[in-house]
């Protein structure tokens, strides 16, 4: 059975996106600084990189893939990822409107499903293979996992930046027990895996 990881970068408060989030600012005001250390020390973090983009198949959500914003796409958008995305594997969209499979260059296709987060995990699980499947966010999507106690280990890449307001991770979610696994880091971010367990109820 793959595993199931789930790589997000937050802010110190707990943010995986800034406030007042549009579709041509996805990550909201402040947001794109959380990423720094994966463009600034790409070699202090090289592991760390290498591991978000080694899945063999990826779940994200609807605004992750193309922002935010209600309703259906235009027939022509086809994402903020650029035509070649880093993934060069297929991504599992999930989504409310059905929409053909979007084949982009370098070998990622986003495949929209329509039918909730156990039949888009069952279709990455079929065609990852034997490698980990991954979901890549956004928050919502992430609670939603985390909730269902199908992810396996969430590695957090905390910037030590304050946003203040925007897309909490972690709000709402509280059946799981996080275990530390490992934690490393550089001046622009402390990684901490979680082995994810869901708490036993009484």
């Amino acid at each position: 059975m793959n595993r199931v990881t789930c790589d997000l970068t937050v802010s110190l408060d707990g943010y995986l996106a800034g406030p007042h989030q549009t579709p041509d600012n996805p990550l909201g005001e402040g947001g794109e600084e959380l990423h720094r250390w994966q463009f600034e020390e790409p070699v202090a973090n090289a592991a760390e990189l290498e591991g978000i983009l080694s899945a063999g198949a990826y779940i994200m959500g609807r605004n992750m893939f193309a922002g935010p914003g209600p309703g259906p796409w235009g027939a022509d958008w086809r994402g903020w990822w650029g035509e070649e995305p880093p993934y060069h594997a297929p991504v599992f969209v999930l989504t409310h409107h059905p929409r053909p499979p979007l084949a982009m260059d370098g070998g990622t296709t986003f495949y929209f499903v329509e039918d909730g987060i156990g039949p888009a995990l069952a279709q990455a699980r079929e065609a990852a293979g034997g490698r980990d499947v991954a979901v890549a966010g956004g928050a919502e999507t992430a609670r939603q996992y985390l909730s269902a106690g199908l992810i396996d280990e969430l590695r957090l890449h905390i910037s030590p930046l304050l946003l203040g307001a925007g897309e909490r991770l972690l709000d709402g979610v509280r059946n799981v027990r996080l275990e530390p696994v490992g934690v490393s880091g550089t001046s622009l971010v402390t990684h901490i895996r979680y082995r994810v367990a869901v708490r036993e109820t009484r």
